[in-house]
């Protein structure tokens, strides 16, 4: 039997010829036969369903409500979340079409141009080394909710488990992410069932609340004490800010497509079903905890990385249960612990994809036993050393300066999906391709959405500072973490456009017919039909 590691090796030290032919195109598509197809269909509905649900909704909704009232928060929340879903469709029909590991940067070296593919991926590649540790020393902030030792314990103990899980075979993670998400969506329906019962007058002060602290202290707040309806307004547009940052990481559903089995099949019905997940679990949490806990209440505010912090937390107190803490701050956990697994699988599929077109050292396409990048592993996990700035003071403060500049990164990735997505479009027009019966799965509502899209992430990228140009509110910190990343991947992109004289690939030499030619010739075995018990299932059937 061929070993899978020396024959990466030897195809990537190959010249790849121009992908404008089905013999170059099947060529790419041959890395599906270089690595495990450890991932299901259950596992892509699954993380495609609560993967990005974590401490965004758990801890940092309280803050969104503080800052722009119940209404406020609730408006922010419901138009990131379309405009969150759009991305998902995007990468949802290119990885039907290409199910290649790497995701966005291996579209954009196809339908785009190659230098947007190398800018955007060492972006994406920055972003995932400095957010691993960060949530390695969230997990150990979390613990200390019930006891306290040092927490480079800690951060040890999860940096190790984590360099395991990605070693190891894909389907491990899988089965991982299967099971923190089933605790993440039992975690939502209990407490949204317990905002209901408490807003209902069912908890032990027995006391009705129902929609009073929409009417006192009201729908919206007056952020930064500016008086009237534009205070009103920079609450809501701060909170539009917030909810990106919560629905950060939805849009890996096809990261490791060449891992999965039948991603024409998988991806698609994962993709589809976005919108309802997102008011399920985000819209609908959002709306119950603005019921119970009012948006001057000052625990909102507090930062102590832990349970405590949780508007749902907040809500119990106030209404003398007791329990709610120790559970929330354990479902946080195994969030911080599934975060941190999730971006290492993505910042490790990023570089192979990478180092396949030559963006990365060759050597990062090397896959041990289990058809793991294990050097791509290694390069990450180095990295995990930073998460040891936090246990000094003056290192914690440089290491907060990483985490807010990679903030931006991920609303960068958005745009360059959304810009990739529509050269992929208007190529299919140029070139007489009807998506809707010759693509495995077309998104709908195209190209409306992602111009929409597009234009609301382009307004957020430019006014995502702007409280530093209020007077009396200047932040050094704000205005770099704000706007660092504009300059950063401008200078990527074009710096690799002049060294490697790189072009916008025109419409008419996209190449899209040669990927649908092997779709059709190479069809992927049909699902069996489900038993009626089967059909029951809305999680990941």
């Amino acid at each position: 039997m061929a070993d899978p590691e020396k024959n990466i090796v030897q195809d990537t030290e190959k010249q790849l010829p121009n992908p404008d032919n089905v013999d170059s195109a099947a060529e790419r598509l041959g890395e599906i036969h270089m690595v495990k197809q450890g991932l299901h269909q259950r596992h892509i509905q699954m993380i495609a369903l609560a993967g990005t649900i974590g401490t965004g909704l758990f801890l940092g909704s309280g803050r969104a409500i503080a800052r722009s009232g119940p209404l406020g928060a609730l408006l922010g929340y419901m138009i990131i979340g379309v405009a969150g879903s759009t991305v998902v469709f995007a990468v949802g029909e290119m990885g039907a079409l290409i199910p290649l590991n790497g995701g966005m940067i291996r579209y954009a070296m196809l339908f785009f141009d190659p230098a947007l593919a190398f800018a955007n991926g060492w972006n994406q590649v920055y972003s995932y080394m400095v957010s691993i540790p960060a949530e390695m020393a969230a997990a150990a902030v979390i613990v200390e909710f019930w006891v306290t030792v040092n927490n480079a314990i800690w951060i040890t103990v999860f940096g190790v488990v984590m360099l395991i899980t990605g070693l190891v075979f894909v389907r491990v993670y899988g089965e991982l992410e299967f099971g923190f998400s089933m605790i993440k969506i039992m975690l939502i329906i209990g407490i949204n069932i317990m905002a209901l019962v408490i807003t209902c007058g069912g908890g032990p002060d027995g006391q009705t609340i129902g929609f009073r602290y929409w009417r006192n202290p009201g729908p919206f707040v007056q952020y930064l004490h500016v008086p009237g309806s534009w205070g009103q307004f920079l609450g809501f547009w701060t909170t539009l800010n917030n909810a990106l940052y919560a629905y950060s990481g939805m849009e890996n559903i096809t990261v490791a497509a060449a891992e999965t089995r039948c991603p024409r099949q998988a991806i698609p019905k994962a993709a589809r079903r976005i919108f309802a997940r997102v008011f399920i679990f985000y819209i609908l949490s959002i709306f119950m905890v603005g019921l119970v806990v009012p948006s001057n209440d000052s625990n909102l505010l507090r930062s102590t990385g832990n349970a405590s912090q949780s508007p749902f937390v907040i809500a119990a107190h106030r209404a003398g249960i007791k329990a709610i803490p120790s559970i929330i701050n354990a479902a946080v956990l195994t969030s911080a612990w599934s975060s941190g697994n999730s971006s290492l699988l993505g910042g490790t599929r990023i570089l192979f994809g990478m180092a396949m077109h030559g963006h990365a050292p060759k050597i990062l396409t090397r896959l041990n036993r289990f058809g793991a990048p294990y050097v791509a592993v290694g390069l990450i996990g180095v990295f995990m050393g930073l998460g040891y700035m936090t246990l000094s003071d003056s290192a914690s403060t440089v290491f907060t300066w990483l985490q807010d500049i990679v903030s931006i990164s991920t609303l960068v990735n958005w745009m360059c999906i959304c810009i990739v997505y529509l050269r992929f479009l208007y190529g299919c027009r140029r070139q007489g391709i009807d998506r809707h019966r010759e693509l495995p799965w077309a998104a709908p509502l195209q190209p409306y959405l992602t111009w929409f899209s597009l234009g609301l992430f382009t307004v957020l990228l430019f006014t995502g500072g702007y409280s530093t140009f209020m007077r009396g509110h200047w932040s050094t910190e704000t205005f770099v973490s704000s706007y660092l990343n504009i300059p950063i991947i401008l200078g990527l992109y074009f710096g690799y456009k002049l060294w490697g004289r790189t072009k916008i690939i025109p419409l008419d030499e996209i190449p899209i017919r040669p990927f649908i030619q092997i779709y059709r010739e190479e069809p992927e075995p049909e699902q069996k039909t489900r038993t009626w018990w089967r059909r029951l299932n809305i999680l990941w059937s």
